[in-house]
């Protein structure tokens, strides 16, 4: 039985758990896209855990639950994976101002990482 139809979980953070897995998280009542982010083993283990939404940060390579620092923490509802076991979909109930750490004019974050659309002459457009 391939990973399509098997019962078991079998993610691959490689022999020592660092290997990254693409994570999408999405609030589990609109189903706005957050995030695009990574989890290696140590992060998918610790949201599992705490059941906040945890990640590895590529850029400081480290441990990253998202809103420790802000209070804007991502309280998991749902965790999915994908038919090949290669990445995961997070539902989460925001908890605080917003998810994304840029913020808008007033101070506030963004609901969301994707906030700009492009445009067909390749200006961004803030949407959110």
């Amino acid at each position: 039985m391939g990973k399509e139809h098997t019962r078991d979980l079998q993610l691959d953070f490689g022999a020592d758990g660092q290997a990254l897995i693409p994570v999408v998280t999405q609030d589990a009542r609109t189903k706005e896209v957050l995030i695009l982010a990574f989890a290696n083993r140590e992060a998918f283990d610790e949201t599992r855990r705490s059941g906040y939404a945890t990640y590895w940060s590529r850029s400081r390579k480290e441990l990253w639950k998202k809103g420790l620092t802000s209070g804007d923490l991502l309280k998991m509802v749902e965790i999915r994976i994908n038919c090949e076991q290669n990445s995961l979909l997070y539902l989460v109930t925001p908890e605080g101002k917003g998810a994304c750490h840029a913020k808008k004019a007033d101070g506030l974050p963004y609901s969301s990482c994707y906030y700009r659309r492009i445009e067909t002459d390749g200006s961004l457009t803030v949407v959110g």
